[in-house]
């Protein structure tokens, strides 16, 4: 960026006959064009709508042998020899649909039901890998992975399978697969903005004015599309965010005081308080618990 800027910078001095003759003129233009280009472009913001899951919620995955151990399973069902759906369920295990062969399975864990997103998921994902060229791939690099064994094949095959959830979680959100709540919120083509924001920066003290302008709605429509769109108020399912991140953070081990300030509650009192009502118990005894199950 900073060399297309200076490009910018020596065409603009060309054209006006100004020459920039220090680091400090060039930085002030540079600055300038900057502001401009970002005003002015023509292409979308994008927001991440899977990192702050990821981050507050390990994702982790390990073979089986068995489907009925897995919720995720890649399987030849139409008895063609090869790898022709994948079956990813979020709360349950899976079981081999009749006539389907077995190919590759995994016991997936993405921080169980204290994961809103977990929760917010159908209860089964199902591609037809003919048609996911992606997910395809990366199932045969699995099954060759798991018929041969390989110096660190383990790790290789974690590592695959946490990328087909993340790919299938994608899926799930493009294809706005359910009328109602988180997910549906994460595919609203102006909610998702706000959502996100709330997720990345939790502590922030967030105005409804503040998420309408990151929605790019005004604050009536905003507070109308959020509670018909994801089910909740704006402020009711921030406060719901803070405290399912607040939980994971103290199972973490960190302490209530500092989990209170890193999601955005103004004391530990104040936290304490709301994670009672919210779980029915103290945050000291989520702390004693250790990890999420």
């Amino acid at each position: 960026m900073a060399a297309e800027s200076f490009v910018m910078v020596s065409r603009l001095c060309f054209q006006t006959g100004w020459r920039a003759t220090t680091v400090q003129d060039r930085s002030f233009w540079i600055r300038i064009l900057s502001k401009y280009m970002i005003e002015n472009s023509n292409f979308p913001q994008k927001h991440d709508r899977l990192t702050a899951f990821l981050k507050a919620f390990p994702l982790s995955a390990t073979h089986c042998d068995v489907a009925e151990a897995a919720n995720l399973v890649i399987l030849d069902a139409d008895g063609r020899g090869r790898p022709s759906h994948l079956i990813y369920r979020a709360r349950s295990t899976c079981s081999l649909p009749d006539g389907a062969s077995l190919f590759a399975a995994a016991r997936v864990e993405f921080g169980g039901s204290a994961n809103p997103l977990v929760g917010a998921l159908p209860d089964e994902l199902s591609f037809q890998l003919a048609d996911e060229p992606q997910i395809l791939g990366l199932s045969d690099l699995i099954v060759a992975e798991v018929e041969v064994t390989r110096c660190g094949g383990g790790t290789v095959q974690a590592r695959l399978y946490e990328i087909v959830i993340v790919l299938a979680i994608r899926k799930a959100i493009a294809r706005g697969t359910v009328d109602a709540g988180l997910l549906a919120g994460l595919a609203h083509p102006r909610l998702h903005a706000s959502l996100v924001a709330m997720h990345d920066d939790p502590a922030r003290n967030w105005q409804i004015a503040d998420l309408a302008a990151v929605a790019e709605m005004s604050r009536g429509q905003f507070i109308a599309a959020f509670k018909r769109t994801v089910g909740l108020p704006p402020a009711a399912y921030l406060n719901g965010w803070r405290l399912a991140l607040g939980r994971a953070e103290l199972r973490s081990g960190y302490s209530v005081k500092s989990v209170a300030a890193k999601v955005g509650f103004g004391s530990a009192a104040a936290f304490s308080r709301a994670f009672s009502r919210k779980f029915g118990c103290p945050p000291v005894h989520s702390r004693t618990q250790g990890a999420v199950p």
